[in-house]
């Protein structure tokens, strides 16, 4: 990798998920006493790699495995799972004040200006900001920028929860927030996940986090069982809604509580009225008729995630 003044480091190569994981690991044995306050900042550093092809045996996999028809060009989801771990290298980086292994995904937010052919050259560029203070801990936005030819044709946002970590100096924390009592939509399906999903998803997405891929790995790292990944509830939300964009697209999910493996989603699709959403991504993205999508837990009456999408 190369850097310059403007601090962005150049990469050879996108980076291998399974590499930056084991790195994570490393740096977290090294620093010995487990750090729960962090400086208010983050590295002023932006992460790219140019010149990235599309594997189309790679992308028709991630079809099939969605359920969607295998066309020439990407998936939403499917540029964010190219570009992802470009983003995770920045998370990796040594003076990265946060743990990578740990972090809980809040949300996502996708804003496309059109849709990317398979043999199209992509640019990736990621950088972590806005670091602030959450009831539970720290949280901070991680972007993620495609480019073909210097147009920027899809910009993603990742929003990150470090639990029990603060601020240095010391912030005035957010009080937690009173969420109203969730009342369940009509359902107008059920996605059902069996033991399997979370290794089948990394097969196709690269993504080898260990809470997806069995119990016994996932309740290394404190959590209950393994889960499903946050990127596979996304990419059939946004196949489903959506199932073959043709111009841009826009999509968010928020997520509430993790979907344990096996497991089901009981889900609810509702069309509602065109306009544009504000406050989006440099006010981009699609105009046009929208779906709201809620995805719970039927017999615990719990939110998994809520999200929309809306194609042009």
């Amino acid at each position: 990798m190369s850097g310059d003044a403007a601090g962005l480091v150049q990469l050879t190569d996108v980076p291998d998920l399974g590499g930056l994981y084991r790195r994570a690991i490393g740096l977290a044995l090294r620093r010995r006493v487990t750090r729960r306050t962090v400086p208010p900042t983050l590295p002023d550093a932006r992460h790219g790699v140019t010149g990235v092809r599309v594997d189309l045996a790679d992308l028709t996999r991630f079809q099939q495995f969605l359920g969607s028809a295998v066309l020439d060009r990407v998936p939403s989801a499917y540029l964010h799972t190219i570009a992802f771990p470009v983003a995770m290298s920045v998370l990796a980086r040594p003076d990265f004040p946060m743990p990578l292994l740990g972090l809980v995904h809040l949300r996502n937010e996708v804003h496309q200006d059109r849709q990317v052919g398979a043999s199209e050259l992509l640019d990736v560029v990621a950088w972590s900001e806005d670091l602030r203070p959450h009831a539970a801990g720290a949280q901070f936005d991680l972007v993620t920028e495609i480019s073909v030819g210097g147009h920027r044709v899809w910009c993603g946002r990742s929003v990150y929860l470090a639990r029990g970590i603060r601020l240095e100096p010391s912030h005035s924390r957010p009080a937690g927030e009173d969420r109203p009592a969730f009342v369940p939509p009509v359902r107008t399906g059920v996605w059902r996940l069996d033991a399997a999903t979370g290794r089948h998803y990394a097969a196709v997405s690269g993504d080898w986090n260990p809470i997806h891929l069995s119990g016994p790995s996932a309740r290394a790292l404190g959590m209950k069982g393994a889960i499903a990944h946050g990127m596979y509830l996304a990419a059939r939300m946004v196949d489903e809604a959506v199932p073959a964009p043709t111009g841009a697209l826009s999509w968010r999910i928020d997520f509430a509580t993790p979907v344990l493996l096996p497991g089901s989603v009981t889900t609810a699709f509702l069309a509602v009225p065109g306009g544009m959403d504000g406050g989006g991504l440099d006010g981009g993205g699609a105009a046009g008729p929208r779906t709201d999508v809620v995805g719970w837990d039927a017999k615990r009456r719990r939110p998994h995630f809520t999200g929309w999408v809306r194609a042009e």
